[in-house]
Formats: C-alpha cells, sequence, structure tokens
C-alpha cells in the first residue's frame, strides 16, 4: 500500500512537472514605434511576476512566460500596452506614442522643461500638424492653429512672410513682430529658407514670464523652431514626394461681365446728368450719349467694341442696348474685341512639386539627423514663384561622459520670381488691380482686321496698351498706356538669395547637477536683386528699356554663455538656476546700380546697358549686449515659482540711455497632486498659475516699415553743388530716444479630465505698453517734418481658451477634436500731453479711453429724392456736400474674436483631419467695392461696376427707394470715403483637409518599407466673407483686391519610411 502511495506521488509530481514545463516557455520578439522602427531599452515584464527584460539595439526581447500569460511592455513616450502571449513563441509589438508622455516636456527660453513646471504662457504646434500644410513658409500655417497668434497677409505670392501677431499690437511706430529663435538661437535668415519638413515643434512663447529672458528682441513674443533629430537606433530613412497645382483661391468681386450689360451703365450715367442737368429728353440723351461715349471726357470710354447700323445710337432713349449692335468693331486694319482679362491673365494649373529626404538615427553617442529637399512653388501669374533647395546636417555627440558638443547646419539656395507692384493700388503693372478694375469692354490684344492675334517684328504678340503708341486710333479712359500682359512677357524680375545658418554648442557637465554650455549661432545671407524693364513697350520703351540689379549680404553672429545648476534637495525641493551672457552683432551691406538703354533683352546685366548710370550703397550695423539669470522652484512637484532678470543694452540708442533692465516672475500650483483631491479619478490635472514681467522694444521703424538703426542720430544726405560737397538734414534724431516698455500680467488655468479625454487652458493676458517708440509731428519750419521720441501708452488684454479633446480612442480608431479662441481688447491709455487726448492722422483717430483702431470718417446718410448721396453733419442734418460734412468715430473695428477648430479622424489606417480659422466682431474698409461703386464720372469712366451699381437710383425713383446713389457723370464724391464701405471683417476659413491611408505594415515589410503613407492635401480651401472677393485676412482696418491673391493648394502625394 505505501508503494502504491508513493508510485502516485511520483505520477502526480511528474504530471505537474510536465505540466510546468508545458507551461513555461521562452516568448520572443520584437518591440517597434508606429514607423517599424526598433525601440531599444523597452521594459518587458510578465504580469504578476517579477520576471522581465529590456530589448536590445534591434529591438528584440525573449523572456520565459506561461503560454497563457500576458507580458506588459513600456518604454518611455510610449503608450504602455499588455499583449497576450496566446500560446505564441513569437510576437511582433507595436507601441503608440504617448501625446501626453510626449507634452510633458515643452521647449522654452535656453533649454527645455515639464510642462507642469512651467509657470508662463506657451502653446506647442507639433509636426505632425505642421506636416499637414502646404506652404514654402511656415508662418502661412500659423493661422488659427493656437489661440493668442494673429496671422494676415498682403502677399500671396509663394515664399512670402505672413504679418504674425501675439497678443495684439503693442505701438504705434515700432515693430511688432516675434522673434524666431531657431534650436536655442535666435534666427536672421529668411524664414521661407527653412523646409517646414525639417521642423519638430513650433513653441509660441506669449508672455513675459516666458520671454523675457531674451531681452530686446523678445518683446512681441518669441517663436521657437525645433528641428528634427534622430530617434532609433537603426537609421531611419523618409521620403516625402508631393505633387499638385495652385489657383486663385479668393474670387473676383461680382463684377459686371457683360459688355453690353457695361455699356448701359456707362449710358445711364450720361443720360441722367443730360437729362437732370440739362434738361435734355431721352431721345436727345441718347443722341449726347453716342456723341460722348467714344471720347475720353463726360464720361466716355474711348473705345468703340460694337458694330451697329450707321445713323443708329448704341443706347436708345429707353436707355438700352441697340437690339442691331454686334460685338466686335473693325477700325481700319484692327479688330476691336473685348476680352475676358481675368481669364487670360490668371494661370489655373500651376504645378507644385515637393520631395523631401532626410536620415536619421540615435545611439548612446551618437544623435544625427540629415536632410535634402526641393520645392517648386508656382504662382498663380506667369513669372511668378518659388523655388528652393535646402539641405541640413545636424548631429550631437557625447563624447565624454561629461562633454558633449553638435552643430546643426543648414544651406537653402532660394529663386523667387517677384513681379514688382502686385500689392500696389493704382499700378499699372498690377494684374490683380487692373484685372478687378477694368471694365470688359476693353481688348488685351491687338488683333489683325480678320481677328487673329498680331505680332510685331521682333516676334512678340501685341498687347493694347489703351493708347496710341502702338498705332491704335483709341485710348482707353481708364490706365491707358498700360498692359500688364506685355510686361510680364517681357520684363523680368527675380530675386535669388542663399542662407547659410549654423549652429553649434558645447555642454560640460561641471560637477554634479552644474553645467556649462556655449552656443553660437551664425546667419550669413546673400541676396541679389536682378530686374529689366523691356525697351519695346510701357513706360520705359522711351529710353530703350532700363536695368537695375542689387547686391545685399547679411551676416549675424549670436553667442550665448550659460551656466545651468539643477539639484533635489531632501527629495521635494527641486531648484533650477540659469546665469548666462549674450552677445549679437548684425551687418547689412548693400549695393545697387542700374542703367538704361538695353542692349539684348535677355541679359539682366548692367554692362548689357548704356546709358544714365546709377548707383547707390550702404552699410547698417546692429549690436546688443545682455546679461541674465533665471531661477526655477518647486517643492513636491506641486508649488513652482520662478523668476528672471537681464540687463540688455542696445546700439539703437545713445550710449547714455543704451542699457535697459528686464524681468519676470512666475508661480503655480497643482491642485490636482494635492490629497484633498486624490480621491477625483476623473481628474488628471487641474495647475493654476499666474506671472508679471517686463519687456524692451527697441525697433523702431521708418514710415517704410524698415528698421531704423540709428534712431538717435541726425542724419544727412550728400550731394555736390557747384563741384563741392553739399549735406541735407533727412532725419532728425533723438539722443535722449530709449527703450519701450511693456508690462505683462498672465493668469490661467490647465487642466485635464478623464484620461485626456477633454483637456486645455483658459487665461487672461493684460500687456502694457509704455514709453512707446514714436514720430512726433513737428512744423515743417523748424526744418524738419517729425522726431522720434517716447510717448503713451497702450493696453492689449483679452482671454485665451485652448481645448483638446480625444472623443473616442481604441486599438483601430481614434477621433479628437480641438478649438481655441481668443478675445482681444485693445485701449489706448494715454497719448502725449502735447496732443491734449487726441490725435488725427488722415482717417485714423487715436483717443485716449479708446481702442487704436478706429477710423474717423464722414457718416453716410442715404439717398435724397434727386439720387444723390448725402452726409451727416454734426447736428443730425444731411448734406449733399462732402467737403462741408462732419467725420465721425467708427469705434472699434478690431476683431473681438479669433481662433480655428478641427478634428482628426484615424480608423483602419485611414486618416482625416479639417482644420478652420475664424475672427468674428470686427470692421474693415473695403477700399475695392468702393472703387467699383462709382458714379461713372470722367475719373473712373472705364473702370468696372459692382453689380450692386444695378440698385442705383433712376430717374422716376422715389426717395428711400435704394441705399445706391445715381450714376451721374459730375458727381464726383459718390463713392468717396466714408463709413457706407466699412463691412463686417468675420471670416470662416478652412485652412487644411488632409486625408491619408496607411497600408498595413505586414504587407510594406516584405519590401524593407517600415510605412508607407498615400495622402491627399488641400490648402486654403475655401473662404467665407460677408463679400465675395473680400478677403479680411489682409489687415485689420482696409481690404482690397489689389493685392496678390492667396493659392489654393491641392495636392497628392507619397511618405515612406525604411
Amino acid at each position: 500500500m505505501v508503494r502504491k502511495l508513493v508510485l502516485s506521488l511520483i505520477a502526480i509530481l511528474g504530471a505537474g512537472a510536465l505540466f510546468v514545463g508545458a507551461q513555461n516557455r521562452q516568448i520572443s520578439g520584437t518591440v517597434a514605434n508606429p514607423d517599424g522602427q526598433p525601440i531599444v531599452g523597452a521594459t518587458v515584464v510578465v504580469d504578476g511576476t517579477s520576471a522581465g527584460t529590456t530589448t536590445g539595439s534591434n529591438g528584440k526581447f525573449t523572456v520565459t512566460a506561461p503560454a497563457d500569460a500576458t507580458l506588459t511592455v513600456s518604454f518611455l513616450g510610449y503608450e504602455t500596452q499588455s499583449v497576450p502571449v496566446g500560446g505564441k513563441t513569437w510576437l511582433d509589438i507595436e507601441l503608440k506614442e504617448d501625446s501626453q508622455s510626449i507634452d510633458d516636456v515643452i521647449v522654452v527660453a535656453y533649454g527645455t522643461t515639464k510642462k507642469e513646471a512651467f509657470t508662463g504662457s506657451a502653446s506647442v504646434i507639433k509636426t505632425d500638424d505642421i506636416a499637414k500644410r502646404q506652404v514654402s513658409n511656415v508662418t502661412n500655417a500659423l493661422s488659427g492653429v493656437t489661440s493668442g497668434v494673429q496671422v494676415t497677409s498682403t502677399n500671396g505670392q509663394p515664399g512670402t512672410d505672413a504679418t504674425v501677431r501675439i497678443r495684439g499690437i503693442g505701438s504705434f511706430s515700432a515693430s511688432n513682430k516675434p522673434l524666431y529663435v531657431v534650436d536655442g538661437v535666435p534666427y536672421d535668415g529668411q524664414i521661407s529658407s527653412i523646409n517646414t519638413a525639417d521642423i519638430e515643434s513650433l513653441t509660441v512663447l506669449k508672455d513675459a514670464a516666458a520671454s523675457a529672458i531674451y531681452g530686446a528682441r523678445g518683446a512681441n513674443g518669441v517663436i521657437l523652431i525645433t528641428t528634427k533629430r534622430g530617434k532609433s537606433s537603426e537609421a531611419v530613412i523618409t521620403v516625402d514626394a508631393k505633387w499638385g497645382s495652385n489657383s486663385r483661391a479668393v474670387p473676383q468681386y461680382d463684377v459686371i461681365t457683360d459688355p453690353g450689360q457695361y455699356m448701359e451703365l456707362v449710358g445711364q450715367s450720361m443720360s441722367t446728368y443730360a437729362q437732370l442737368l440739362r434738361g435734355f429728353t431721352p431721345e436727345q440723351a441718347a443722341q449726347y450719349i453716342e456723341k460722348n461715349v467714344y471720347t475720353n471726357s463726360a464720361g466716355g470710354v474711348g473705345y468703340r467694341v460694337f458694330d451697329y447700323p450707321e445713323g443708329e445710337t448704341l443706347i436708345g432713349a429707353d436707355g438700352k442696348l441697340n437690339p442691331n449692335a454686334t460685338l466686335g468693331y473693325v477700325n481700319g486694319d484692327y479688330l476691336f474685341l473685348p476680352d475676358n482679362w481675368y481669364d487670360e491673365l490668371f494661370d489655373k494649373g500651376n504645378l507644385r512639386q515637393e520631395y523631401n529626404v532626410s536620415i536619421s538615427g540615435n545611439s548612446d553617442k551618437i544623435n544625427y539627423y540629415a536632410s535634402l529637399g526641393y520645392l517648386d512653388d508656382s504662382g498663380i501669374m506667369s513669372n511668378s514663384g518659388f523655388t528652393r533647395y535646402s539641405t541640413r546636417l545636424k548631429a550631437d555627440y557625447q563624447a565624454k561622459k561629461w562633454l558633449k558638443f553638435g552643430a546643426n547646419v543648414s544651406y537653402s539656395n532660394v529663386e523667387n520670381n517677384n513681379p514688382t507692384n502686385q500689392t500696389s493700388s493704382g499700378s499699372s503693372a498690377n494684374i490683380f488691380y487692373l484685372t478687378g478694375m477694368i471694365a470688359p469692354i476693353y481688348p488685351l490684344y491687338i488683333r489683325n482686321a480678320e481677328g487673329s492675334v498680331a505680332k510685331d517684328s521682333h516676334g512678340y504678340t501685341m498687347y493694347d496698351f489703351g493708347d496710341t503708341s502702338t498705332g491704335m486710333p483709341y485710348k482707353r479712359t481708364f490706365m491707358s498706356g498700360s498692359n500688364p500682359a506685355s510686361m510680364w512677357e517681357l520684363d523680368k524680375a527675380t530675386y535669388t538669395y542663399d542662407d547659410f545658418s549654423s549652429r553649434y554648442y558645447a555642454t560640460v557637465d561641471i560637477y554634479k547637477g552644474l553645467k556649462f554650455t556655449y552656443n553660437l549661432g551664425v546667419d550669413l545671407s546673400a541676396y541679389r536683386y536682378q530686374r529689366l524693364y523691356n525697351p519695346y513697350y510701357g513706360q520705359y520703351s522711351k529710353v530703350g528699356g532700363v536695368i537695375y540689379v542689387a547686391n545685399k549680404r547679411e551676416l549675424a553672429l549670436n553667442q550665448q554663455q550659460l551656466l545651468n545648476y539643477s539639484g533635489t534637495f531632501a527629495d521635494k525641493h527641486n531648484i533650477d538656476i540659469l546665469v548666462g551672457h549674450e552677445t549679437y552683432k548684425w551687418k547689412r551691406s548693400y549695393l545697387q546700380g542700374g542703367r538704361e538703354k538695353i542692349f539684348n533683352p535677355n541679359v539682366v546685366e548692367l554692362n548689357n546697358a548704356i546709358s544714365q548710370q546709377s548707383n547707390d550703397s550702404y552699410t547698417d550695423n546692429y549690436f546688443t549686449e545682455g546679461y541674465f539669470a533665471q531661477v526655477n522652484y518647486d517643492f513636491d512637484g506641486k508649488y513652482f515659482i520662478s523668476g528672471s532678470y537681464r540687463r540688455d543694452a542696445s546700439s539703437r540708442f545713445h550710449k547714455d540711455h543704451r542699457w535697459g533692465d528686464f524681468g519676470s516672475v512666475g508661480a503655480s500650483w497643482i491642485l490636482s497632486k494635492e490629497n484633498f483631491l486624490s480621491g477625483a479619478e476623473w481628474l488628471d490635472l487641474l495647475k493654476i498659475k499666474a506671472s508679471y514681467g517686463v519687456q524692451g522694444n527697441d525697433n523702431l521703424l521708418y514710415q517704410t516699415g524698415e528698421t531704423n538703426y540709428y534712431p538717435y542720430a541726425d542724419q544727412y544726405t550728400l550731394s555736390q553743388l557747384d563741384g563741392s560737397f553739399a549735406t541735407a538734414l533727412s532725419y532728425k534724431g533723438n539722443k535722449d530716444i530709449t527703450w519701450e516698455t511693456s508690462h505683462s500680467i498672465n493668469a490661467g488655468v490647465e487642466f485635464s479630465f478623464w484620461q485626456g479625454r477633454l483637456a486645455g487652458n483658459v487665461e487672461y493676458f493684460n500687456r502694457r505698453t509704455s514709453d512707446m517708440l514714436y514720430y512726433m509731428p513737428s512744423p515743417n519750419s523748424i526744418g524738419y517734418a517729425y522726431y522720434p521720441t517716447n510717448v503713451g501708452s497702450v493696453r492689449n488684454s483679452g482671454v485665451e481658451i485652448d481645448l483638446n479633446s480625444t472623443v473616442f480612442r481604441t486599438k483601430n480608431v481614434t477621433w479628437t477634436l480641438n478649438a481655441n479662441l481668443t478675445y482681444l481688447k485693445n485701449k489706448i491709455i494715454k497719448l502725449d500731453e502735447s496732443l491734449g487726448g487726441e490725435w488725427i492722422d488722415g482717417s485714423r483717430i487715436y483717443r485716449e479711453g479708446e481702442s487704436m483702431y478706429q477710423l474717423y470718417l464722414r457718416k453716410y446718410a442715404g439717398v435724397n429724392e434727386n439720387g444723390q448721396s448725402t452726409w451727416y453733419l454734426a447736428d443730425g442734418s444731411a448734406t449733399t456736400e462732402y467737403a462741408q460734412a462732419d467725420r465721425f468715430t467708427t469705434g472699434d473695428i478690431l476683431p473681438k474674436v479669433y481662433g480655428g477648430f478641427g478634428t482628426t479622424l484615424e480608423f483602419f489606417g485611414i486618416d482625416f483631419s479639417i482644420a478652420f480659422a475664424y475672427q468674428l466682431g470686427g470692421k474693415v474698409y473695403d477700399n475695392t467695392y468702393a472703387s467699383l461703386m462709382h458714379a461713372g464720372t470722367a475719373q473712373t469712366a472705364g473702370s468696372n461696376w459692382h453689380k450692386d451699381i444695378l440698385r442705383a437710383w433712376k430717374i422716376g425713383d422715389e426717395a428711400g427707394s435704394t441705399d445706391v446713389p445715381r450714376l451721374y457723370t459730375s458727381d464726383t464724391n459718390t463713392n468717396s470715403m466714408s463709413d457706407r464701405f466699412l463691412i463686417s471683417s468675420n471670416y470662416l476659413d478652412i485652412t487644411n483637409i488632409t486625408l491619408g491611408y496607411t497600408l498595413p505594415s505586414s504587407w510594406t515589410r516584405k519590401v524593407h518599407i517600415s510605412k508607407l503613407r498615400l495622402y491627399m492635401a488641400a490648402d486654403n480651401v475655401a473662404l467665407f466673407t460677408k463679400r465675395q472677393g473680400l478677403d479680411p485676412r489682409q489687415s485689420y482696418t482696409a481690404a482690397g483686391s489689389y493685392r496678390y491673391a492667396p493659392i489654393r493648394t491641392i495636392s497628392g502625394g507619397i511618405n515612406l519610411t525604411f
């Protein structure tokens, strides 16, 4: 019996051993990121045990575990994942990036910090959001992406900078432009030279606590650009290619397009004048029209483009076009036939192509990133476009445990074909102005009698210049002597530049948390501008054409010496101290020359012309020096205090007023870490913060918008008089001028609920700018019209809201929403005492206690019983005399609210996103609409009308039947400046739509491709405004269609990762 028992026990133990042996097995596999790149050092643990391992250099692991075990895989920056073994012996595990963990660290001034420890105000724009935008200049990708940032653009030419403003405008005459910093060092090259494919993130520093330590150059906020670096232990090669087309994003105004309808309106203007002033009958008025309509006076258009029987009139007594009239009139050897200038001159299928290749990697010793890029971004008009070749090489090397150094070197070669005058209202060379304003009755081309377009003796297309210079019998009343199509074909304008930008650093760990860093930034830019005005046609044909060539060289040298200490005491006291010194030297040299009478119209060099030599050269220098310190302290990761101080000197001020003192203090409290909220499982983060800071601005601008580098000094022009030197005062300096100072307050709340389902922040800001840099008007009798000084103060205040929501997240489906809003209010606190609290500057008025953004205009009172425009007097009555009407303030026209919103949906490899920007609560003066609502006078004849003119008062209409005045050839003030042409500046802009599909990695890895994504993207998709053609994004006060229009881009692309 004992024997049986022993045998039974042996059998049971043996079976148990066999069972255990069958369950515990060796499990192997790989851990990779979403791009298929191995993750080195990931932790793999068997749930419920202490058994575990870490992945090797190839991302592989081996661990012993039961067949039904679950493995927990984790790595910093990625979401922890539980993976059931399920009886398998090999597992391929993919970790998703943990966006919340990534967001825990943000780039700030002179380094990085944990987001929770940051007491200032900053917004981060990540690489995925930047990559969606098809822009040649990253500033054009900032609209609507974060609160506090407002973007306007006066020029849609590819490569052109947008105007970026952070938390309003705080100065009259000084620059309001933010400082751009690339990888820790201020950047002085062209923003368009930076390839957006190289950008890892953008951080916008908005308050003084965040940016005061940058001193003189950070007064208007700072945009930190961080370029990409290696992440994987294996080399990662990325290839991205996209092809698409550019077209005009904002349509023309709703103008008259039918030649017959236009001529009826011309007739209406002439007939109303003839009947009301001269007492003509309708029949007599028709004869009056026929006599004057083809002249350049009395409202005539100067051209005849309709053929009709001799003895009849073009416009009948009923005001209608002669039914026998046919379009096209032969006069001698030429056919005069209207063209649609808009359709003829604007290209609609311009190619945009972009290619980017990068390779990156990371090891315990070296981190590297290298890239090559090519962009060909065609414009929407002939001979305009942007071409860029770019390269970047970035490397960090851990030479010793105590020594690390690195370099980041980039080079860009850009050719920008940039036709001149495309933002100038009234310029005869401006296609946008001319096509928007010219009447639909004028020919673009000169045509032979049989209808063919004529060629000249050189084989060039002959364009109708609207005068007799090309042998034509007619003269246009509107813009005679001009035709931009000919100028585009024959003129040349090329702007090329080379940007070399480099960053170098070395960091020495001195002793336990104490380290020294030296940063050196070198930006070298070389520009060349070549301009040729052809010798055959246009304004310079009489002198045989003109050539201009200019060269400019800019060198910026920035050096930083930083000593940083970080330490922890008693496990709860954490302190970070930074002291530093920074110098900045900048130099610009400029040389240009011009000559007339060109020999070869295809060579844009000075030696290709022989007369009227002109030349000019100058050099500008700028220097700053700063000493600074910053302290960050936190207790137990709950309570945070920060402070900074900087003493800066600027060469723009006299040596007696050169130095300024600036700084900030801030504090925050993470309530969600307190015990009294420990049970709130729905609460991830609740943080309150506040800061105060003082900043300085030294960047006084001339009225042209160029920087005044010597505002304290008198400036003279040199000339010769009877063989001797002669000088003339061109600018009156002020040696007492000094820093413009901003005092900023910021307070806010950051929050996150339900494991990131809803997160965001709400902030209040108040920024008061005092001692503003300003040009004070002075009597001309003293020899100068103005002088620079420090006067007055302005306040910008408001509220910002940023919200982000992960609505739904599973293994295969993720849906996120985002929205931001900024409420902004601007107020003038104080003006110079000599102004008595009020300053009128043309159509602008500045009053203490009111907004900087209000106009001073006549107030439109409507149409009287005779169809005339009327304007209000101060007593409430109305007058038809424009000059006698009083002017009134319009109130604040600055938009009250602006921001953006969007959504992203990812499901089973498909990704879709859409982004919007918006603006509410403001008004803008519509210059183009005002011009299109003229009365048909001799001064405006030949220019087009908006279709609203069809509602104009007519003889027989009652008073009050319409608000559009009569067409009348002598009513010169009908469309003069008044609040009639103020319109809502509200808009909704679909900035981007992207749709992509990522093929399953199980397919692509078979051909050594870690990731393959196909996508379609559209930028500047649609703009919804109060009026067709209106683009309120141009400025805060006025808009018009005379600027190079924004471009819509639609592309398809492929992204490969190896």
